[in-house]
C-alpha cells in the first residue's frame, strides 16, 4: 500500500509540474501579449495570445500517438519522464524569446515553436499519466485516487496563479512584470521540469503494464486501437463538453473577470485563486463519491446541470458586483463541472485494455480537447470582439449538450471495468 501510494504521489507531482508550465503562459499572457504582438486594442492583443495557447493543442493528438506507443510499448514509467523533460525545453524557450520590438516576427513564430513543444509534451502527458494512475490505484478506490490527475492539473494552474500573485504583491511593480518579470515563472518551470523528470525515474511500472508487456504484440499500437472504435467515440463525446467547459472557468476566466466583468488584476487573481482551491478540493470528494455509485451518474449530472445553468450562470457572472459575487459563481460552476473532471480519466482507463490504454485514453482525448478545449478561450474572445460575447455562451452549452447524449447511452465502466 506504501509503495503504490508513492507512486500515486510522485505521478501526481510530476503532472502539476507539466501543466503548471503549459498554465503558466495562460497566466501570464495579460502582461507579455503587448511585447509579442503589436496594436493598440488590449482583447485583439489577447485574443493574438490565446491563438498561440491553442496552437499548442494541435500537436496534442501527435503527442498522444507518440507517447502512448511508448507507454504501451515499453513501459508507463519511461513515457511520463521523457514527457516532462520536454516540457521542460518548452519553458526554457519561453523564458528567453526576445520580443517583437528586438527581433520583429520572429518573435512570435518562436513562441509559437515553444508551444507546440509544450502541447507535444502536455499530449503524451494525459494519457499516460491517467493510465498510470488509474492502474496503481486499488479497485475500490479507484475513483478518488485517480481524481489526484484533474487535483494537480488544476494545482498547476493554481501554482501559476500563486506565482503571479507573489510578483505582483511582493516582488515586482507592475512595470517590472510587464517589462521582464513575466519571463520568471517559465524558469521556474524548467527547473521543477527537471527535479519531476529525476523523481519520474523511480517510479514502478504497473503491473498491468508488466502483464501485458507478456503477451506477444505482433501488430502496431494504432493497429490495435482501431480494434475498439466504440470506445474511441465514447472518449470523443464525453470529452466534448467537459474539456470545453474546463477550459472555460480556468484559462478563460481570468481574461473573463478583468474584460468582462471589469475587476482589477488583484481582484481577477485574487478569485481565480479561490475557485481553483475550490475546485481541487472538489476533486477527490467527488471521485470517492463515484466510487460508491458509479461513473454514469457523475457524468450525467455535470451534462444536466451543464445544459440548463451554463447560461444563466454566465450571464449572472457578467453582471456580478464586486469579486466575492464572482468568486460565488464561479464556485457554483466547478459544483457541476467537477462532475466531468473527477472521473473523466478513470472513465476512459477504464474502457481500454492494457495493452492500447494509454494510446486509446490520450489519442482521442488530444484530438477533442485540440477542437474544443484549447479554442474555449479564442472563441470567446472572438464572439467578444465581434460584440457578440453571448454566442459563446449558447456555443459552450451545446457542447455540453451534446456530452450529456453519450452520458447517457454509455455504460457504467465502474461495473465493467476493462482494467480487471
Amino acid at each position: 500500500m506504501r509503495r503504490r501510494l508513492k507512486a500515486i504521489f510522485i505521478g501526481s507531482v510530476g503532472n502539476l509540474v507539466e501543466w503548471y508550465d503549459f498554465y503558466a503562459y495562460a497566466a501570464f499572457s495579460l502582461y507579455f501579449a503587448h511585447l509579442f504582438f503589436p496594436g493598440t486594442d488590449p482583447v485583439v492583443q489577447q485574443l493574438n495570445a490565446a491563438l498561440l495557447f491553442a496552437f499548442g493543442f494541435i500537436v496534442r493528438p501527435l503527442g498522444g500517438v507518440l507517447f502512448g506507443h511508448l507507454a504501451d510499448r515499453h513501459g508507463r514509467r519511461i513515457a511520463l519522464t521523457l514527457s516532462v523533460v520536454l516540457m521542460c525545453f518548452g519553458s526554457l524557450i519561453i523564458a528567453v524569446t526576445p520580443t517583437y520590438q528586438s527581433i520583429g516576427l520572429a518573435a512570435p513564430a518562436i513562441l509559437l515553436v515553444a508551444r507546440l513543444i509544450q502541447g507535444l509534451s502536455l499530449g503524451g502527458e494525459y494519457g499516460t499519466s491517467a493510465t498510470y494512475l488509474s492502474e496503481m490505484a486499488h479497485e475500490r478506490h479507484r475513483g478518488f485516487f485517480s481524481s489526484f490527475q484533474y487535483v494537480t492539473l488544476i494545482g498547476g494552474q493554481l501554482l501559476a496563479i500563486v506565482v503571479l500573485l507573489l510578483l505582483q504583491k511582493v516582488f515586482l511593480t507592475p512595470q517590472q512584470l510587464s517589462e521582464w518579470g513575466w519571463r520568471i515563472p517559465f524558469v521556474i518551470g524548467a527547473l521543477l521540469a527537471v527535479v519531476a523528470a529525476v523523481m519520474r525515474k523511480e517510479l514502478p511500472e504497473t503491473q498491468a503494464f508488466t502483464d501485458a508487456k507478456r503477451r506477444v504484440q505482433t501488430e502496431s499500437t494504432l493497429q490495435a486501437l482501431f480494434r475498439y472504435p466504440r470506445e474511441l467515440m465514447l472518449v470523443v463525446g464525453m470529452t466534448m463538453g467537459g474539456t470545453a467547459a474546463f477550459y472555460t472557468y480556468t484559462t478563460y476566466m481570468q481574461k473573463y473577470l478583468k474584460l468582462s466583468v471589469g475587476l482589477s488584476d488583484d481582484q481577477t487573481t485574487l478569485v481565480t485563486a479561490g475557485t481553483l482551491i475550490l475546485a481541487i478540493l472538489l476533486q477527490p470528494l467527488y471521485g470517492a463519491i463515484s466510487d460508491r455509485i458509479g461513473r454514469k451518474p457523475m457524468l450525467i449530472g455535470f451534462g444536466v446541470a451543464g445544459t440548463l445553468f451554463t447560461i444563466p450562470l454566465l450571464t449572472s457572472l457578467q453582471q456580478a458586483q464586486g469579486p466575492m459575487a464572482a468568486f460565488l459563481l464561479i464556485g457554483a460552476a466547478w459544483l457541476i463541472v467537477s462532475g466531468y473532471t473527477a472521473i473523466n480519466a478513470v472513465v476512459k482507463a477504464e474502457l481500454f485494455p492494457a495493452h492500447v490504454r494509454a494510446t486509446g485514453v490520450g489519442l482521442p482525448y488530444a484530438l477533442t480537447v485540440s477542437l474544443f478545449g484549447g479554442t474555449a478561450e479564442s472563441m470567446a474572445l472572438w464572439f467578444k470582439s465581434m460584440g457578440r460575447e453571448r454566442w459563446f455562451f449558447y456555443y459552450l452549452t451545446a457542447c455540453i449538450a451534446c456530452s450529456l447524449v453519450v452520458y447517457v447511452l454509455m455504460r457504467d465502466t465502474k461495473k465493467e471495468s476493462a482494467i480487471e
